[in-house]
């Protein structure tokens, strides 16, 4: 059988090791390579660092990728994007110019006779009840009707700033493995479990590093795809097995397998 991709966090928008742009080409380069092979690519959240689709206007730039992605589904390449907490407001564009459809919460998904439940991460788990509340606010239709009232200049602008602040803000440990007692999407998927819930692979990002870990019932692994700020990492499954893989660059994965 043909293999499935799986990719999240490309943050298009903000500078890291490489800037925005060269990282976007990076990304043209990876689909490009995984397309003749893919039975399915699925992009699971935050692929911009800001993202707000007004009636008639979507924000500047990003034409390689979505040039790129129309290309593939014209190719007849199947692709599934997941909104994460940076591109949240996603309102139809990319079902509508792309064919591309967009998932707003976890789904589950057989491929291959395995099971998949994929999302982005964010929300999920104990704790961060801030951004919890916050996301409420941001998902409710009046303040995205505000919000569509700010000038796209202002509201990008806005927008960028804040995401700039939460992102200074961040601990340099919490790029850090922090032990199975702190990390939420593990904690998540071993809560899940307890509810019946436990398919071969959870698929997550949100998380910003790649880690494949063994869950408590000795079956079912914890996948978090990483980011591409800077380790530019990835997922393949070949129908058998899933491996954590590494575009142009080097990293290390999280595991006690």
């Amino acid at each position: 059988m043909k293999k499935t991709f799986f990719a999240s966090d490309f943050h298009l928008g903000a500078d890291a090791r490489l800037p925005s742009r060269e990282r976007e080409r990076q990304v043209v380069r990876w689909l490009q390579r995984v397309a003749p092979e893919a039975e399915e690519i699925f992009l699971v959240g935050d692929l911009f660092e800001f993202w707000f689709e007004y009636k008639s206007v979507v924000p500047k730039g990003f034409s390689r990728l979505l040039g790129t992605l129309a290309e593939l589904r014209d190719g007849g390449v199947p692709v599934t994007v997941f909104t994460g907490n940076h591109d949240l407001w996603m309102f139809g564009y990319f079902e509508q110019e792309l064919g591309i459809p967009v998932f707003r919460a976890p789904i589950q998904r057989e491929i291959g006779g395995k099971t998949f439940f994929i999302g982005h991460g964010d929300g999920l788990g104990p704790n961060d009840k801030g951004y919890k509340r916050m996301k409420k606010v941001f998902t409710h239709p009046l303040s995205q009707w505000m919000f569509r009232w700010l000038h796209p200049d202002l509201g990008t602008r806005l927008a960028n700033f804040s995401s700039q602040q939460s992102r200074a803000a961040m601990p340099p440990e919490e790029r850090d493995w922090l032990g199975e007692d702190r990390e939420w999407l593990l904690q998540y998927c071993h809560r899940k479990i307890g509810q019946g819930i436990a398919p071969d692979y959870f698929i997550f990002g949100h998380r910003h590093l790649p880690i494949d870990w063994l869950l408590n019932n000795g079956r079912s692994r914890y996948i978090n795809l990483g980011e591409w700020l800077h380790f530019n990492s990835y997922a393949v499954f070949d129908g058998n097995d899933l491996e954590l893989r590494f575009f142009e660059n080097q990293g290390r994965v999280e595991s006690n397998r």
